[in-house]
C-alpha cells in the first residue's frame, strides 16, 4: 500500500506519535481485514488527507466508499449518528459500520460531480441546491442522541477561549474587532435561535455531489444548532472564493437565495456569514498564528 507523504503528515501531526504510527503501520491489514468481513473488493484511494477513504465495490456489484479513521477520530460518534439519521435523505447512505477498527462503508455518489463544477458556471444555481441539500438532511435531535453532538455554541466558545489562552488574553495577529464583533455576534444568534436540529456542520460545494439519486452531502461533522447556521461555510466556499474582485455582488446573490431557502431575514443570513467565519479563521490560526486572507475578505464583505 503506497501512502502519500502529505497524508502520513497529516495523520502524525493530529495523533500521538504511538497511536499514528501503529494505526499507520497496520493499516494495510485492517484494509484487507475489513474488506474481507464485507465481501468487499477494493479499488483506488481517494486524495487522503485525515482517514483513509477508498472505492469499494460489494459482492453483488454494488460501488461504494470505505472510510477508515484513525482511533481518536472525532466524527467517530458524530459522522455515522448524522448519517443513520438523516438516512439516506439528503445525504449518502450509512451502509455498514464497525465502531472499534473506526470502519464505515457508505453509498458512492455516481457520476460523483461535486457542487463546485456548476458553481462555475452558475453560482445562483449551485446555492439554491446546496440549500435544498441542507433542509433536506436537517433533522430534530432524538432525546437518545443529543449528547452524541456538541453545539454551535459550544464550538464558538472553545475557538473563542482557546484563541485568547493562546494569545495570552489577546487574538495574536487575527484582528481584535473583527474577533470581537465575531464573539458578540455568535452570542447574540445562539439566544436567538430557531429550535436546534442536526445539522450538517460543514456543508459546502466540496461536500455536496451530484449522484443517481440527485444532489447528496457526504462528511458531516454534526452538529445542534438552528438550520440558518449552515449558511456560514457555503459562504465562504470554494476556497479562495473571498479573494474574487466580484466578492460583494457574488455574496449578496447568495444572501438574498439563502434567506429565501431557510425562510430568515438577509441581515441574520449575513451575521451568520460573519459570526460562523471569524470561528473559521479562529480554527485556521491554531497552527502558526496565520491569517486566512480568503476567508477574513469574506467577513469583511458581508459587514
Amino acid at each position: 500500500m503506497h501512502l502519500p507523504a502529505t497524508f502520513v503528515r497529516n495523520i502524525r501531526s493530529v495523533y500521538a506519535p504511538a497511536v499514528a504510527g501503529t494505526w499507520l503501520d497496520r493499516l494495510p491489514a485492517l484494509l484487507a481485514e475489513v474488506a474481507a468481513d464485507w465481501e468487499l473488493s477494493v479499488g483506488a484511494p481517494y486524495d487522503l488527507a485525515f482517514n483513509y477513504v477508498t472505492r469499494v465495490t460489494r459482492a453483488d456489484g454494488t460501488p461504494a466508499v470505505l472510510k477508515l479513521c484513525p482511533p481518536g477520530y472525532e466524527g467517530m460518534r458524530t459522522e455515522p449518528t448524522v448519517l443513520r439519521l438523516a438516512g439516506g435523505n439528503g445525504m449518502v447512505r450509512l451502509l455498514a459500520e464497525d465502531a472499534g477498527r473506526g470502519a464505515f462503508l457508505l453509498e458512492r455518489a455516481e457520476p460523483g460531480e461535486l457542487l463546485e463544477v456548476l458553481h462555475r458556471t452558475d453560482d445562483d444555481a449551485a446555492t439554491r441546491i446546496a440549500a435544498d441539500v441542507g433542509r433536506r438532511l436537517h433533522r430534530p435531535v432524538p432525546e437518545a442522541d443529543r449528547a452524541v453532538f456538541p453545539t454551535v455554541e459550544d464550538l464558538a466558545v472553545r475557538a473563542f477561549r482557546d484563541l485568547r489562552e493562546r494569545h495570552g488574553g489577546g487574538t495574536g495577529s487575527l484582528p481584535a474587532d473583527v474577533v470581537e464583533r465575531g464573539e458578540r455576534e455568535h452570542a447574540e444568534l445562539v439566544a436567538s435561535s430557531a429550535p436546534p436540529v442536526v445539522l450538517h456542520g460543514d456543508l459546502h460545494h466540496g461536500n455536496i455531489l451530484r449522484s443517481h439519486r440527485g444532489w447528496l452531502a457526504i462528511d458531516p461533522h454534526g452538529v445542534l444548532g438552528e438550520p440558518a447556521y449552515e449558511v456560514g461555510a457555503l459562504l465562504r466556499n470554494p476556497i479562495g472564493l473571498g479573494l474574487r474582485p466580484d466578492i460583494r455582488p457574488v455574496l449578496d446573490r447568495r444572501v438574498a437565495i439563502l434567506a429565501e431557502a431557510y425562510g430568515v431575514e438577509r441581515e441574520r443570513v449575513r451575521a451568520w456569514g460573519r459570526a460562523h467565519n471569524v470561528v473559521s479563521l479562529i480554527w485556521d490560526n491554531q497552527d502558526g498564528d496565520q491569517v486566512d486572507a480568503a476567508t477574513l475578505a469574506v467577513v469583511e464583505a458581508l459587514s
